[in-house]
């Protein structure tokens, strides 16, 4: 860039150069769109971004600016490219000419990009190295400290789109008939399996810049469809506008006539209809041409021009909002695989049974609710995957393999052969764990460890049971309280928790008081929090709502009359004065019943030890409950703070961090020293490994999902408690859970040949 050339605020050209990178279709387009702004945003002769290939130890170049051939041809062996690599190597900035005195030895080679200046900062992503981001100045003057700091920030940048475009590269040059073979996306497993389905798009409320490409079945219908919607778009906005008049300036509702006048622009509309007489549907079209003029204004100099690329992806995601209907996926008829950027508990549940055969959330963890339903409903899922794939997978043949985290499209028949004889290998496996149903759950030092089930609905009893169930230790009674437009009454309450109680009986059934907030929003009562996980979760909205506490208490004790099956779980306690409040709120509703002269019988009731503090507060508790449960999901995620629907800073491991398991020899400590028995109704409970431990630290009872019993039961029969304890006071001593699970698992690969039966 000419030094004469003053350069606008680098954080608006950070800004603009990240969105045309995000609208690249391929890696390769992406890694040329940044060089090139790149060298037009700083005053430098070169820019190259080289990533990573792991298998020859190489950084291959990718894109570049500013470089003659020859340079490009000799920089695999110049001092340059030796920075390169010193930056892979160090894993951070590399400021060149003083990282020159370290390469004495590496010889210049004719053609190289330059004695001067040299930048190179790391593409990281996830921890892992994915390549290089560099950049040269021969005139000699140094990187000043903004430069610095813009080279660091797109890198940052960078790393992600990387991330996001290597993992769908394949597969898209495959949907675009370029290549053969069985590319993947690769995600972390949520829940262990196999299944192969047609790809189903969810998106409520899909953004603009998410919506695919499609054919246009029919380009006259797609217009005619286009058309209304921007008619329809631009009717909405005037009414809305007539209908702030007296009550807004005038000024501020010529706002509105903006917007209208936006949408009466030929050339958005004209080139939408280009888009959709060259072949795209109407909605992939919009999002085509919003992209190119929201680009447009982004790019001007007149900070008031630059903000009206809002105005535009306003109209966008308007008239988008009005062809969405047309947008419902077809009626499933066949095995689906459910995909969103996110999946709720509602949508999941929606899919008939028999029609959902696996579930892929493009953000998420492993430790989600929607993980956690996954797991109980026995299917397959995968989380953390790049986001700019969702919109091919639609209608597309899928398989996703659940152990490994890996999400196919289009499989060739040879893969799916393969994948079905694994499929017929686990149910070869689960008849093999379903001779241990009747079989208790019993060490071979004659200890027993009760297994129990977590369901979320009273349809899950009879199968729960036919695995060996030996009771209910969560029964998330929020499901239903999340699936329907208005709040349950305590008539359709108390016939749920009979169908459970009277399911199980005699056997323990443990039903959790409502427990929303958080990831689980009820669509009827939505709280607005700047940090939900830290707010009114659990018993605090149960407090804060008590006319809808009572109505579930009364239904409880009513459905429990005559059984004595029923156990009641508080959840997210964190003081004494909560627990009492809601004992309290516990006997107003058998008085009532009482004095109505309803049958109610009062059950047990638990705390529920998910909240760091309650894991010091089990004495002071002990004598107002009757036993405590311990749900390692949450407690795991405020004991290490690591909000566990962010895979970026959530691992397998981290329930198996030595603070948690501390936590838990904790809480049984002081729960056996009053006599109370403690369970463990978290994930932790229904990993073999986890299972190991959580015997060795003298839990009571296990409680997991339902397929989960059979794997955990194999385990306890083929261990004694004594090993187990040795095991777990090992791990304790250890520094981290990726240290303790290769212990743990250690152990289990020399019990892996027992089949629990003798």
């Amino acid at each position: 860039m000419p030094s004469g050339r003053t350069p606008k605020p680098m954080i608006v050209t950070l800004r603009q150069i990240m969105r045309q990178v995000s609208a690249a279709t391929t890696l390769d387009d992406a890694a040329a769109v940044l060089v090139r702004q790149a060298s037009q945003a700083v005053p430098i002769d070169a820019c190259a971004i080289f990533l990573k290939d792991a298998a020859r130890d190489a950084y291959p170049l990718v894109a570049a600016q500013g470089l003659s051939q020859s340079a490009i041809a000799g920089l695999p062996e110049s001092r340059d490219g030796a920075l390169v690599r010193l930056v892979g190597e160090r894993l951070e900035l590399v400021l060149d000419p003083d990282a020159k005195g370290r390469l004495r030895d590496v010889p210049e080679r004719p053609g190289h990009p330059g004695i001067g200046r040299f930048i190179g900062a790391p593409l990281i992503h996830y921890r892992r190295l994915l390549g290089v981001l560099a950049a040269w100045r021969t005139s000699g003057q140094p990187f000043a400290r903004d430069e610095i700091g813009f080279f660091v920030s797109l890198g940052a940048q960078l790393a992600k789109a990387v991330h996001e475009a290597e993992a769908v590269d394949g597969v898209e040059r495959l949907l675009r008939g370029e290549t053969g073979g069985n590319p993947f996306i690769h995600g972390v497993s949520a829940a262990r399996g196999l299944a192969i389905g047609k790809g189903r798009l969810v998106s409520a409320h899909p953004r603009l810049d998410t919506i695919p490409d499609h054919p246009a079945a029919d380009a006259t219908a797609e217009e005619s469809a286009f058309l209304t919607a921007i008619a329809a778009a631009q009717a909405e906005l005037r009414q809305a506008g007539e209908g702030l008049a007296g009550r807004v300036p005038d000024a501020v509702r010529a706002l509105f006539d903006v917007q209208v006048m936006l949408l009466g622009d030929a050339a958005l509309v004209q080139e939408t209809l280009e888009g959709i007489r060259a072949g795209n549907w109407a909605p992939g079209a919009w999002r085509s041409t919003i992209a190119h003029h929201a680009l447009v204004f982004e790019q001007m100099d007149d900070a008031y021009l630059r903000e009206r690329a809002a105005d535009i992806r306003d109209i966008g995601q308007r008239v988008l909002a009005h062809m969405q209907t047309r947008m419902e996926p077809a009626a499933l008829s066949e095995p689906c695989i459910l995909i969103g950027e996110t999946l709720g508990l509602a949508e999941i549940a929606a899919i008939p049974r028999g029609c959902l055969a696996g579930l892929v959330a493009l953000r998420g963890s492993p430790l989600s609710h929607m993980a956690v339903l996954a797991r109980a409903l026995g299917i397959p899922a995968i989380v953390g995957l790049a986001r700019t794939s969702a919109g091919s997978l639609e209608g597309r043949s899928i398989a996703i393999d659940g152990d490994e985290g890996r999400l196919y499209v289009e499989p060739s028949r040879t893969l799916v052969a393969k994948l079905q004889q694994r499929l017929r290998d686990a149910e070869t496996r689960s008849r093999q764990l379903l001779s241990l149903c009747d079989l208790p759950a019993e060490t071979l030092d004659r200890v027993r460890m009760p297994l129990l089930a977590n369901i979320g609905f009273a349809a899950d009893g009879p199968g729960a049971r036919a695995m060996g169930a030996e009771g209910v230790g969560l029964y998330r009674t929020e499901y239903s309280f999340l699936l329907g437009e208005t709040l349950p009454v305590e008539e359709a309450l108390l016939q749920e928790y009979r169908e459970v109680l009277t399911s199980f009986a005699p056997l323990p059934v443990t039903l959790r008081t409502l427990d929303v907030g958080g990831d689980k929003v009820l669509p009827y009562l939505p709280l607005r929090e700047d940090n939900p996980f830290l707010g009114c979760r659990g018993i605090r909205f149960s407090l804060d709502q008590p006319e809808i506490f009572l109505i579930q208490l009364r239904a409880m004790l009513q459905a429990n009359a005559g059984l004595g099956n029923l156990r009641i779980l508080v959840p997210m306690i964190a003081t004494v004065g909560e627990l009492d409040e809601a004992l309290g709120l516990l006997a107003r509703a058998e008085r009532e019943l009482v004095a109505e002269g309803l049958a109610a019988q009062r059950p047990q009731v638990a705390v529920m030890v998910e909240v760091p503090a309650a894991v010091f507060l089990v004495g002071a508790m002990a004598d107002r409950v009757d036993a405590f449960s311990i749900g390692t999901n949450d407690l795991t995620q405020y004991i290490l703070a690591v909000d566990r629907n962010n895979i970026q800073v959530s691992t397998p491991y981290d329930s198996l961090h030595p603070a948690v398991l501390d936590a838990v020899r904790n809480v049984v400590s002081a729960a056996h020293r009053h006599a109370k028995p403690v369970n463990v109704c978290g994930e932790l409970a229904g990993d073999p490994a986890g299972a190991l431990l959580l015997l060795g630290l003298g839990v009571d009872s296990l409680s997991m999902s339902p397929a989960l019993l059979g794997e955990v039961k194999r385990v306890i029969r083929c261990c004694k408690q004594a090993d187990a304890r040795r095991l777990a006071e090992a791990g304790l001593a250890m520094a981290d859970g990726f240290a303790i699970s290769r212990h743990v698992h250690a152990e289990l690969d020399r019990i892996k040949h027992c089949s629990g039966s003798g």
